[in-house]
């Protein structure tokens, strides 16, 4: 399937969702530079419904990320957790992107982009933002790694433990018993 029938299937999707709606506009209001909504917010949504399920698996929290060489103060995340909270509570988790390259042991980080591209699976490095066009899709590595029903260890990612202990502590296959893991160089590339 081409990356746009993906793309446009993944937007239909997010356009009913009441719930991701509500997030979206809420965290539009912030006007930050370069931001998305990433990782479970859109992955979640797209594996419940390859799932069948009726019902959307509840969000643990909001990742909100963003690129902002010029403040990289990290109370001004929790200044932004804080008002988003007040607009629409939820566990919000705010994180400029420009910072996170010293916590992650990575060269500097150039965008959103750039940052999602050093995650740890290649599924969570999906992230949307709402604009002036309408939805527009921050995904490094394309969709069509969340339609293929895998959690796929990132070739950036150094360490294959941090990818397990993410899959065991997050139970994504316990949530979603169809995923298969991928890219792990020990197994042939599937376990």
């Amino acid at each position: 399937m081409a990356e746009s029938v993906y793309r446009e299937r993944v937007g239909q999707w997010l356009n009913t969702d009441a719930q991701r709606q509500a997030l979206l506009q809420t965290a539009a209001r912030l006007a930050l530079p370069d931001w998305c909504l990433a990782a479970g917010f859109v992955r979640n949504l797209v594996w419940d419904k390859l799932h069948g399920y009726r019902r959307n698996t509840p969000l643990n929290d909001v990742d909100l990320v963003y690129f902002d060489a010029s403040n990289v103060c990290a109370n001004r995340d929790r200044a932004c957790e804080e008002y988003l909270h007040k607009k629409l509570p939820a566990r919000w988790s705010v994180k400029n992107q420009a910072r996170m390259h010293r916590r992650n042991g990575d060269s500097p980080y150039l965008s959103s982009e750039d940052a999602l591209s050093h995650w740890v699976e290649l599924e969570t490095a999906v992230g949307v933002r709402r604009c002036a066009a309408g939805l527009q899709f921050v995904a490094p590595f394309g969709l069509a790694p969340l339609f293929a029903k895998t959690i796929t260890l990132n070739p950036k990612c150094r360490n294959s433990q941090i990818f397990m202990a993410r899959v065991e502590q997050k139970k994504w296959r316990e949530l979603w018993p169809q995923l298969r893991l991928a890219g792990l160089p020990d197994s042939g590339g599937l376990a």
